[in-house]
């Protein structure tokens, strides 16, 4: 299922959520679409296991475990941080992943940091025998490839197309799909510029531009009133935002229409791609820092 809500602002100026967080329950938005082509080629290629890379509240983690349990896969998630091996049962997505009969293997940061290198790789070959790669994030080829699938004919109507960034994937499909006329910016979750090369290596149109200024200090990181905002746009649409990614690009548009960043009548669509499943842990950490928590309800 998907469906789109319109907001309308100030100057003519009309803001579209197309909600594909609601394309599946478990593997909604972006990761839907990245591992579209990649569980393809991993039949194609008669693997039976994916291994991926993974932080502790990953949607990415999440969604291939759960795309592995329904579409036939045994799974592995190699996380980031050995001090997690011992707080599944506190992690939402830890357990949920487990639970899709993920199997999890913890180790330090700094190997964590080897995740692409050959001969790290061919250990993880050794240990675990033949498997499909899924990339940290699931960015590559082919999930751009799926990506590209996000803007349809309808969305033609648009000027600017809005999208929170992780890895560069997700964004990178839809520069390449967008239209001339249409403008796409970004919103990294990570502090820094580095995602810029990382996008060019994967598009051919100009018709971009990375914001830069509404990641709150960095991945993860969240203040009060991000999450204000987030209760805000929940009361005034129901639409739940998380706030890693979707409820960052969010805030950042609304800002913006308000900083006349955009024309009169311009007319915006912002991807919503998932993300929610992070929601939980999110609003642990909160509670525990004394800070307002997330409303999904």
């Amino acid at each position: 299922m998907n469906q789109s809500v319109a907001i309308h602002f100030p100057k003519g100026i009309s803001l579209v959520i197309k909600r594909e967080d609601l394309i599946h329950p478990f593997v909604s938005g972006n990761k839907f679409r990245k591992l579209k082509y990649n569980l393809l080629q991993a039949k194609a290629e008669n693997q039976s296991c994916l291994l991926t890379f993974g932080g502790a509240f990953s949607n990415h983690i999440a969604a291939v475990a759960y795309a592995g349990k329904e579409h036939g896969f045994q799974t592995i998630g190699i996380i980031r941080g050995e001090e997690l091996g011992t707080k599944i049962e506190s992690n939402p997505t830890l357990k949920f992943a487990q639970e899709c009969g993920m199997q999890l293997e913890f180790i330090s940061r700094e190997n964590y940091r080897l995740k692409t290198e050959a001969f790290f790789l061919e250990q993880l070959g050794k240990k675990y025998g033949s498997f499909y790669l899924v990339p940290e994030g699931g960015t590559n080829a082919l999930a751009i490839q799926g990506c590209e699938e996000i803007l349809t004919n309808e969305d033609a109507f648009f000027d600017y197309i809005g999208c929170a960034i992780g890895t560069g994937g997700t964004i990178s499909g839809i520069i390449n799909s967008a239209l001339p006329h249409q403008k796409v910016l970004g919103f990294p979750a990570l502090k820094g510029d580095f995602l810029q090369d990382e996008i060019c290596n994967f598009v051919q149109n100009e018709n971009w531009e990375l914001i830069t200024d509404y990641h709150f200090g960095g991945y993860g990181k969240v203040n009060a009133g991000l999450i204000d905002f987030i209760n805000w746009f929940f009361e005034q649409t129901q639409i739940p935002l998380d706030p890693v990614y979707t409820g960052k690009m969010v805030f950042g548009i609304v800002d913006l229409i308000k900083r006349n960043y955009f024309p009169e009548n311009a007319k915006i669509l912002v991807i919503h791609t998932g993300g929610l499943q992070g929601i939980q842990g999110m609003n642990l950490n909160l509670k525990n820092k004394g800070l307002p928590t997330i409303n999904t309800l």
